[in-house]
């Protein structure tokens, strides 16, 4: 899938709220909304969208999506495009998982997701160290 992309760490002892909490204010400060599912032994999702010119682009249901998984000395990271879900906060990790968080994306999608992405994964590599 264009843009969907992982990164795995290994002995690095981040705690993964902090990671989680330093995701969502990174895109906060970016001007994106945030929705974080709760956290369970499958992981955390964060969804991020932004508002303007990028709902001109492509579709108002599209969003960033990451998925934290693991533990502090072993944990991935997915970042792609996927369907903005209505109350993230209350949905099961499990049916996140297999549902249509990610999304296979045209070109627009694709070029916006790169360029976040890259930026996102640069400053969560800078944090875990």
């Amino acid at each position: 899938m264009l843009g969907d992309k992982s990164e795995h760490y290994e002995g690095k002892g981040t705690e993964i709220s902090a990671l989680q909490s330093h995701i969502e204010e990174y895109l906060k400060n970016d001007g994106f909304t945030v929705q974080t599912s709760a956290p369970s032994d499958q992981g955390t999702v964060i969804q991020a969208k932004k508002g303007g010119f990028l709902r001109e682009i492509v579709a108002a249901d599209r969003a960033l999506s990451v998925t934290i998984s693991g533990s502090p000395n072993d944990f991935t990271v997915r970042y792609g495009i996927g369907k903005w879900l209505e109350h993230l906060g209350v949905a099961a990790i499990e049916t996140l998982l297999i549902s249509e968080l990610f999304l296979i994306v045209d070109v627009s999608d694709s070029l916006w997701n790169l360029e976040i992405e890259n930026k996102l994964i640069a400053d969560v590599q800078a944090f875990v160290g």
